[in-house]
């Protein structure tokens, strides 16, 4: 695909922790991450997972979000409400964005196009660079990334894999 696509935390986290993280850089053009999301990958939590995959990903942009209007902050966290900010200047860029408060106000209130990591996984498959969907989301979910069950169940009957 040829399109930026601007990135929250929890995908980057999700997809360096079971190294596919390179998924985005073959499916997009650009990979941007607010400075905000930058900072909270680096402190990764207590786990670390992904965190040595993403420092080495020289690929990602990181840019300043600039002003996040503490009004959002109410309703998002920090991560979230800077993808959205950053999106403002970034119009055209795709959003990745897993958590559900957050998709829905980055579609309906700021009117942007919004994926998740698990639609990464299936656009990955069709464009062949990888062979199923099912290892990496048990993978996800055994690190402790939350997918419903729905979800999945979706993804692998898209995927050809039910």
């Amino acid at each position: 695909m040829s399109r930026k696509l601007i990135s929250n935390t929890g995908p980057i986290i999700a997809l360096a922790g079971i190294s596919h993280l390179y998924l985005l850089r073959e499916l997009y053009k650009r990979i941007i991450v607010p400075k905000a999301v930058d900072q909270e990958i680096r402190r990764c939590g207590q786990s670390g997972i992904g965190l040595q995959d993403y420092l080495a990903a020289g690929w990602i942009e990181v840019q300043d979000q600039g002003h996040i209007d503490p009004l959002l902050l109410t309703a998002l966290d920090i991560g979230e409400a800077s993808v959205l900010v950053l999106s403002e200047r970034e119009k055209s860029a795709l959003l990745l964005i897993d958590e559900r408060k957050a998709r829905k106000i980055a579609r309906v209130v700021y009117g942007r196009e919004v994926i998740g990591t698990v639609r990464v996984l299936i656009e990955a498959k069709k464009s062949g660079f990888i062979q199923d969907i099912r290892k990496p989301l048990n993978n996800m979910r055994i690190n402790g990334y939350w997918i419903h069950d729905n979800i999945v169940g979706y993804a692998l009957q898209i995927a050809g894999e039910s």
